[in-house]
């Protein structure tokens, strides 16, 4: 009867051991130095040309830091990369401009950006006519 019960205080205190040890690296992940709760934050600017890493700075009253961030390189730069949006299917191919148009609703404005709730873009309509059925090289030939 003792083994069982000392088998069961060494299981609490190994339990209760695990609990203090997340409590800690959860206070540990929120302390930043930081008690301001109101950050400003700028946009993403890159280390250099117009895409890859790059930092992005934020203010809260008299208090600054600056965050490690990313411009994609394909991303369009027309929207800046703090805004994300949802896009349609690409529309049919206008004859006056030889132009595709689809539109993108808001998903996310991130790091509160000042992003538009609905934006249009274009590209030149292709010029090849895609097949949909390809023959088999190899295949079928006697």
């Amino acid at each position: 009867m003792q083994v069982r019960s000392l088998f069961l205080l060494l299981v609490l205190v190994l339990v209760a051991a695990t609990v203090e040890a997340s409590k800690n690296k959860k206070e540990k992940a929120k302390k930043d130095g930081s008690k301001c709760e109101d950050w400003r934050w700028g946009p993403c600017v890159p280390n250099s040309k117009d895409c890859g890493l790059g930092y992005r700075e934020g203010t809260c009253k008299d208090e600054s830091k600056k965050l490690k961030c990313k411009i994609p390189c394909n991303w369009k730069k027309k929207f800046g990369a703090d805004c994300k949006y949802k896009f349609e299917s690409w529309g049919g191919c206008s004859a006056q401009t030889g132009l595709k148009t689809r539109s993108g609703i808001l998903k996310k404005a991130l790091y509160n950006a000042q992003c538009e709730e609905t934006v249009y873009v274009t590209k030149p309509c292709s010029s090849k006519i895609k097949s949909k059925s390809k023959a088999k090289k190899g295949k079928g030939k006697d």
